[in-house]
């Protein structure tokens, strides 16, 4: 039996309706809401399993760990906030949870295409000013057909290809760009570089990890290669978007629009610009946060920490 910490579960359990029970059969577990740097230190005294969601582990924090502590688990897909070559060399495991959210992602990406075709936000914002001359003239607004429209993935882990497999559903073509190119069982998905997929596509959708390699892998020179018509959406990281060329892109209508779910700072500064632009539509990070996903994030975090206390660690972060 382990020590289980877990420094902020207000991040996943929120609403207070997920069943933690599963972890009672692994050990003594201790929640805390939420963590400082300092409460850290402190509260890991003991503890031989660290469960964080999205908070930074930096390297000067992880060289202050004890020695009790023998694995990190990031209660999530994206790690880059923990500063894993630190935690290596003082023998720490980092694991992560990947998969558990590709239903919902993929859904929250389907959900954004479909407004952007029928410009469903602006006919609201519309509404809400008093304007009904959608009501009383011709549509003011674009709408169009989602099949035959070309959806452009970077990326193609599990998020990249559940958005692929509801995108081929409707009708969509669909070109990837990937560092490693793989055999998606359908011979009509095209793999293409990054400038044939941004040059081509109506609809780019992100589904990168955020590395030094991704890190504003879109700027002004690949928006630049987009077609004037064309939407990108962003349920990945925020910083894989230089967002101020973003907005400057949005701005001169270099593209037509924007989905966004995660954003370069989050929370944004409430003066960002992408709050009030007409072609912009903004989640606060709400993908992976359905209910049956944020549950799913803890049955394979216990699967997790129960293959790694027997041995046979899983989703270990290399």
């Amino acid at each position: 039996m382990s020590n289980i910490i877990f420094l902020n579960s207000s991040k996943i359990d929120f609403d207070n309706k997920l069943d933690f029970s599963l972890f009672d059969k692994l050990g003594k577990v201790t929640k805390y809401d939420n963590s400082s740097n300092e409460e850290i230190l402190e509260r890991i005294k003991d503890q031989e399993i660290v469960i964080t969601k999205e908070m930074t582990i930096g390297r000067a924090l992880i060289e202050k760990f004890p020695p009790c502590v023998k694995l990190i688990c990031e209660a999530g897909t994206g790690y880059n906030n923990i500063d894993i070559e630190a935690a290596k060399e003082k023998n720490i495991a980092v694991c992560n949870v990947p998969g558990y959210s590709s239903e919902a992602v993929a859904q929250l990406v389907i959900t954004f295409i479909l407004n952007l075709t029928s410009s469903l936000a602006a006919q609201q914002r519309m509404i809400e000013n008093k304007n009904y001359d959608n009501f009383t003239k011709y549509l003011q607004v674009p709408h169009f057909e989602i099949q035959n429209k070309t959806l452009g993935v970077v990326g193609a882990g599990a998020i990249g290809k559940q958005v692929m497999k509801v995108a081929k559903a409707l009708g969509m073509n669909i070109l990837v760009y990937s560092r490693t190119p793989k055999d998606l069982g359908d011979s009509t998905i095209k793999f293409v570089n990054l400038e044939e997929l941004l040059k081509n596509s109506d609809f780019v959708t992100l589904h990168c990890p955020l590395t030094n390699a991704t890190k504003h892998l879109i700027n002004k020179s690949t928006l630049e290669l987009m077609k004037p018509e064309a939407c990108i959406i962003n349920t990945s990281r925020g910083a894989i978007i230089n967002e101020l060329d973003l907005i400057e892109a949005l701005k001169n209508k270099k593209i037509a629009g924007a989905a966004l779910d995660v954003q370069e700072q989050e929370p944004p500064e409430l003066n960002n610009p992408l709050f009030n632009m007409k072609n912009v539509i903004l989640t606060p990070h709400i993908g992976w946060r359905c209910l049956e996903s944020r549950q799913r994030l803890l049955n394979l975090l216990a699967d997790n920490i129960e293959g790694f206390t027997t041995g046979n660690p899983i989703n270990i972060v290399k």
